[in-house]
């Protein structure tokens, strides 16, 4: 029960009538109304009957959760990203489909207001550039969080990969990874900042910059050109679109219980929604990258 649980997560779940929040594992934190456990084994024995799970853990120890949680009957719904590796994704749907369970991976980004009218109109529009502009301050998003500057961790891709969420649902086609260069401090395992070049599948280029260094106003800004004229962009993360220079959405903040909606009607069909996509670029940036050495990152 960390940062993004209390931010996002209980609001969500108390505003939303089809959840009741029944018990919290956490080893670090209490919930003043709910049985708090220190871990999701205990919780389980303890409150009998708990339909579903939401894993809301550093992503290096969420395979392992998940994977109790779903053998023993749970519906299970990820915070991104939905595990450390791609394989352990792999095993957790499969897990899930013989144990005819709901899996969800969630993307949060994706629910942002102006992200579904984004990718309708590039739906019928070829794409001749992307530029990504991801910068946050770190000390601001993650204070204390030591866990993402360890192997697994992500650094920069925990948001970076918020982008790539966006992109894999706006982009009408698959994108594949040409370079990245990864800025690693000296005292890390992952990096502060990447510039990645990616491409569609038709060839047009999509170039990233995420920092992790930015001080003062944020910057989560895609920008995506078409041919024959026209330019869209998404800032404020997804929740406001212009087009040409146009406002066209502008709207507050339902990410998080559009997931939960969404999550609902997974748990009813018990049936599962897992997209790896935005972590596969990660992984291949981190197979492919040029690793280069910074100054050590110091809160």
């Amino acid at each position: 029960m960390g940062k993004i649980a209390c931010d996002q997560h209980l609001p969500a779940i108390a505003a939303d009538p089809r959840f009741e929040l029944v018990g919290i594992a956490s080893p670090h934190h209490r919930h003043d109304s709910v049985p708090s456990h220190r871990d999701l084994p205990t919780l389980l024995t303890a409150v009998p009957g708990v339909d579903a799970v939401s894993i809301c853990t550093p992503p290096q120890i969420r395979y392992a959760v998940a994977r109790d949680a779903l053998l023993r009957g749970c519906h299970v719904m990820l915070e991104k990203p939905p595990a450390a590796t791609l394989g352990e994704v792999a095993a957790l749907a499969e897990i899930a489909e013989r144990r005819g369970v709901a899996l969800f991976a969630t993307w949060h980004s994706r629910e942002a207001a102006a992200v579904a009218t984004a990718a309708q109109w590039l739906a019928t529009r070829r794409i001749s550039r992307v530029t990504v502009e991801w910068k946050e301050d770190v000390r601001v998003w993650h204070p204390g969080q030591k866990w993402i500057w360890h192997a697994g961790g992500l650094g920069v891709f925990d948001p970076g990969i918020n982008a790539l969420s966006i992109l894999t649902r706006i982009v009408p086609s698959s994108i594949v990874l040409e370079q990245a260069h990864l800025s690693v401090p000296a005292n890390c395992a992952t990096p502060i900042a990447a510039r990645l070049l990616l491409r569609d599948a038709l060839g047009a280029p999509i170039e990233c910059e995420f920092d992790f260094r930015q001080t003062g106003p944020q910057t989560w800004e895609i920008s995506v050109e078409v041919e024959g004229g026209g330019r869209l962009v998404l800032s404020k993360a997804g929740s406001v679109l212009h087009v040409d220079g146009q406002l066209c959405v502008e709207a507050a903040d339902r990410e998080y219980p559009n997931l939960y909606a969404h999550f609902a009607q997974l748990v009813r069909e018990r049936r599962s929604d897992v997209d790896s996509t935005p972590l596969q670029l990660v992984a291949d940036a981190f197979m492919c990258g040029a690793r280069i050495e910074v100054e050590p990152f110091v809160e």
